[in-house]
């Protein structure tokens, strides 16, 4: 059994993947070396890959690294993937593993990789496996709470899976519109611009958000709620493949 952790912004994911099936997943607020020995013991677990925005524990690492074969996703680790970014040493974990998790859902195709989370990130992958970069822009709630936090009077809006009418009747129907539909014209006109670029396109969509782009958009999107775990264990078996005994 295969574990791929995924320490987000916000939460921490865990699933265990049995060769390319996953076959449990666990959201956690906090990585726990108690919740961790429960899981790997339960689950037969061999191999770990982890992948973290910021850095753990000591205790963590000490035990991930013990009790399994144990890889930690970085900028030198081996990909499925080959990576065309000018800055890779700042490229975000996540966008690489969720790249890795369309690359092997859609072999030999280009997608366009969005991740609708704490940010909405918007990245090509080329049939030929390349990542290419893409853009990086606010959350549908950092739109919400920027624009109360840095004004004087606009209030905090909650987002609703329903959108109001396009012409915002009311300052809290006009702030949503700014933030929910002004996220999703964005993200429609990035897929068209890409669809001009490539002559063919799957879009693929994950995160958080992923329910209010799949209801509201006009174009065909392959929604996938464990993208980025799915290409973590991905890029763990590649490096297995490497690594005579990994």
């Amino acid at each position: 059994m295969n574990l791929a952790i995924d320490i987000g912004n916000t939460r921490t994911k865990l699933a265990v993947f049995e060769g390319d099936s996953l076959i449990f997943k666990e959201v956690w607020e906090v990585l726990s070396v108690a919740e961790l020995k429960r899981l790997t013991y339960n689950q037969n677990v061999k191999k770990i890959i982890l992948s973290s925005v910021s850095k753990q524990s000591e205790e963590v690492m000490d035990f991930l690294k013990s009790h399994a074969t144990f890889l930690e996703l970085t900028t030198d680790t081996p990909l499925p993937i080959r990576i065309q970014y000018k800055t890779p040493e700042t490229l975000g974990r996540d966008r690489v593993a969720a790249a890795a998790g369309a690359f092997h859902l859609f072999p030999g195709e280009n997608c366009l990789v969005i991740d609708a989370g704490t940010c909405i990130t918007l990245d090509m992958l080329s049939e030929e496996g390349i990542f290419l970069g893409g853009n990086i822009s606010p959350g549908i709630e950092m739109r919400l709470k920027a624009m109360h936090h840095f004004t004087a009077r606009l209030p905090l809006v909650k987002s609703t899976p329903e959108l109001p009418d396009a012409l915002g009747d009311s300052t809290e129907n006009a702030i949503r519109n700014g933030g929910e539909l002004g996220a999703l014209l964005e993200v429609e006109g990035f897929i068209r611009q890409c669809k001009v670029k490539f002559r063919s396109l799957q879009v693929v969509l994950t995160g958080g958000d992923a329910d209010f782009f799949v209801k509201h958009t006009k174009t065909k999107i392959f929604a996938h709620q464990n993208l980025v775990l799915l290409g973590l264990n991905q890029i763990l078996q590649h490096n297995a493949k490497l690594s005579e005994g990994f």
